[in-house]
């Protein structure tokens, strides 16, 4: 069997990427499905059924299958992995891949299953879960087979997900349902209680990468016009939205954040504090960009942060070399499939 039958998944509210053994991130699109609810039929999938949310006639619906990191329409999350299965190897591939797909720390075993069997039924011939902190050191190049401490924080789309590692295992994890998606709908609140404007999912993450900030006062952030329908008179309206309100509409989200962080430092056995003081916090997942969040936590927390290098594709990256190494995971796995 070739290499590039191993295929790595990060299956997220916000976006999938696939990870083939031998090439690398090959797939990076939107976790978005157009769906004809007459028919039910699946129109377009990713980028396509993207740029159609918000946008489609009655009948079509664009939605997001995953929720809170776990599967919220079954149907739909499988058709969408036999999609991006099917663009990472081939349609005509001769062979059922092994897959290697990411979950949150947090999730209940009735979750783990759906995703199992959604896998299965995408064409997987074996499947294997990770979780998504152990994912992410793998990705993020850290070195967790030695007996030292190393701290993972993984801010995705619908969870944020924080693990101590060491020795190839998870010391202790703890996850929340709060992440990119949290912070857009912050800002979609903060506006309609502020200015009486309704805007859409897509403007407030064009607020969010723009003049978002973890900062109370950060300079040079500047301000971003923002297009909606006024409340009062049901008619178009562009409002101001400047960087001190973008972090004033997130701020409860963030302090959640923290305040996660903070509750697993406490939980950490003395020793591997110790090496988490030396070696910093590493942060992943898109959530991670968010200008200021680094040094937000570092200040919060006193340890030294830092964003990985490739941030955004640490996960699938991650569960590609696990994937390589499956024996060596193998306790910290679970596998299912024939």
């Amino acid at each position: 069997m070739g290499l590039y039958q191993d295929v790595g998944i990060d299956l997220g509210t916000a976006n999938t990427l696939v990870y083939v053994r031998g090439k690398g991130v090959v797939v990076r699109e939107p976790s978005v499905v157009a769906v004809d609810q007459q028919s039910g039929q699946m129109l377009a999938f990713g980028d396509e059924a993207y740029r159609m949310l918000g946008r489609t006639p009655g009948h079509i619906v664009a939605t997001r299958p995953m929720r809170d990191g776990v599967i919220a329409d079954y149907a739909v999350t499988e058709a969408m992995l036999r999609h991006y299965v099917a663009k990472a190897i081939g349609r005509h591939s001769l062979f059922r891949p092994r897959l290697m797909v990411c979950v949150p720390s947090g999730i209940t075993t009735v979750e783990r299953r759906a995703v199992v069997e959604a896998a299965t039924q995408a064409g997987a011939r074996r499947t294997y879960l990770i979780e998504e902190p152990l994912a992410a050191a793998l990705g993020a190049g850290l070195d967790i087979s030695l007996p030292t401490g190393n701290m993972v924080l993984d801010i995705g789309g619908g969870t944020t997900d924080i693990a101590v590692l060491s020795l190839n295992g998870i010391v202790l994890s703890t996850s929340v349902r709060v992440g990119g998606d949290s912070l857009n709908d912050a800002v979609v609140r903060w506006v309609k209680r502020e200015h009486n404007l309704l805007i859409g999912e897509r403007t407030a993450e064009e607020v969010k990468i723009r003049v978002g900030t973890a900062l109370p006062a950060a300079p040079g952030r500047g301000e971003v016009d923002v297009r909606g329908r006024d409340l009062v008179t049901g008619l178009p309206k562009t409002i101001t939205v400047a960087s001190r309100d973008a972090h004033a509409a997130m701020e409860d989200q963030l302090r959640e954040m923290v305040d996660l962080v903070r509750s697993v430092l406490e939980r950490t056995p003395p020793e591997l504090s110790s090496d988490i003081l030396d070696h910093g916090l590493v942060m992943t997942g898109g959530g991670a960009l968010l200008h200021g969040l680094d040094h937000l936590i570092a200040d919060e927390t006193g340890i030294p942060v830092a964003v990985a290098e490739d941030a955004l594709s640490c996960v699938a990256i991650g569960t590609g070399k696990a994937l390589a190494g499956i024996q060596i995971l193998e306790r910290d796995l679970v596998a299912a499939g024939h």
